[in-house]
């Protein structure tokens, strides 16, 4: 059974599958087929489409979120997670809260080793040069995760 990563936002619509865009994308190039990347919101409207922005964004990167539904973030999903990247303070709250424990982990701090780093802040509601940054942020950030990532290191 594969490893699985679980990137975690408030809606599921902008940050966590851009996130979750560009670690597939990363590990279709380097033929890992052992790894499935995920992503769900702390308050998603499950179904909702990613944001016109992340679709643009991604585009532009070679990767397509048309296919992308929003889904609420589950026990579920955290229990099948051997990875949980949350891309903000409150966000990591709520993955911990639903059993995340010590798999879950801010994904800069995690990215940067680092404990002190900042959130990704929220593009939602800017600008496409507010998307290109925060998705300039994230590429930097998800790579350097999986970078670092051990599978089974549960």
């Amino acid at each position: 059974m594969p490893e699985r990563i679980l990137f975690v936002c408030t809606g599921n619509t902008c940050r966590s599958p851009m996130a979750e865009a560009i670690a597939r994308s990363h590990l279709q190039r380097l033929g890992r087929t052992d790894l499935v990347v995920e992503s769900a919101g702390i308050a998603a409207v499950d179904g909702e489409d990613a944001s016109d922005g992340a679709l643009v964004v991604t585009l532009e990167a070679g990767q397509d979120l048309s296919g992308h539904r929003a889904r609420m973030l589950t026990p579920a999903l955290i229990d099948g997670a051997s990875l949980i990247l949350a891309m903000g303070p409150r966000h990591l709250e709520q993955v911990r809260a639903l059993g995340g424990g010590d798999r879950a982990h801010l994904l800069t701090a995690y990215a940067q080793s680092d404990p002190k780093a900042h959130a990704v802040a929220d593009p939602f509601g800017g600008d496409l040069d507010t998307y290109r940054a925060t998705y300039a942020e994230l590429k930097a950030a998800v790579l350097a995760a999986l970078e670092r990532w051990q599978p089974s290191a549960r």
